[in-house]
């Protein structure tokens, strides 16, 4: 009689999903370097080439340059990117063309292992082009405190966060024509969340609804660390991104156990 297998324990389980899409990636590394370099030119056109007719500006205090305003902002959105990538269109695939999450549900694998697992390593992903970001940023000299120290687990908490709600919005997606509506959100997203421009800009009911967005908190988080402001926003903006987070987990378990189990 063969023995039944047993569910795996969830580090264990986490590490086998985070290691086979490494496996993935080694063999397709020329698709995961493409998500260095859209930050970098960014930073080069506006931070560098806008920030030389802007010159800079007054920030918490301090004169701050144009480039250093607008590279964390970089930072946070390239782990914002890197997880949205991996989460929506990598992970719809394996959902449904590839179904490769119901040939996993054949092993001792579980719904809840397969969503931590895509989240860890979309947030891994996100983290690693920030990481590579945050080198940049040293290089050129727009690192202006050792506050930055505590950039790199931010940045890997925004990639958890982004990770955990954009799979968590994938599984609802029916089609790729669907993913319209994600550059729907993302782009204005991207242009809106004070990233090449401070927030006061904005007044009234506009300012606040930006305030909520969460790659506003995101790009606060690690503007306040690498200008070494950080204060009582920072704290909001890590407990925000965390219940932000929490909640998609917890969207995407329920989510999978209803596509894959029923």
């Amino acid at each position: 009689m063969s023995a039944v297998p047993q569910p795996l324990a969830p580090l264990e389980a986490m590490g086998l999903l985070v290691y086979r899409n490494f496996l993935v990636y080694r063999r397709h590394w020329k698709l995961f370097v493409t998500g260095f370099l859209e930050p970098f030119f960014y930073l080069l056109s506006i931070g560098v080439g806008v920030g030389a007719l802007i010159g800079g500006f007054d920030y918490a205090g301090h004169h701050v340059s144009y480039s250093a305003f607008v590279a964390p902002a970089m930072l946070a959105t390239s782990a914002f990117n890197g997880a949205l990538m991996d989460s929506t269109h990598n992970v719809f695939f394996k959902l449904k063309y590839d179904k490769l999450y119901d040939q996993m549900l054949a092993t001792p694998l579980t719904p809840t292992d397969v969503a931590r697992g895509e989240i860890v390593w979309g947030q891994a992903r996100g983290g690693s082009y920030a990481a590579f970001f945050l080198l940049v940023m040293l290089a050129m000299g727009l690192v202006e405190s050792w506050w930055a120290l505590l950039a790199l687990p931010a940045v890997l908490l925004i990639g958890f966060s982004f990770s955990a709600v954009c799979m968590a919005a994938t599984t609802y997606m029916r089609s790729f024509q669907d993913f319209d509506k994600i550059t729907l959100i993302q782009l204005p997203m991207f242009l809106f969340s004070a990233t090449f421009f401070p927030v006061a800009t904005y007044h009234g009911a506009l300012r606040w609804v930006v305030e909520c967005t969460p790659l506003y908190r995101a790009v606060v988080l690690c503007r306040e660390l690498t200008l070494g402001s950080p204060g009582w926003e920072s704290l909001v903006s890590v407990v925000y991104l965390l219940a932000l987070g929490a909640a998609g987990l917890a969207v995407v378990r329920r989510r999978l156990e209803r596509l894959l189990l029923t």
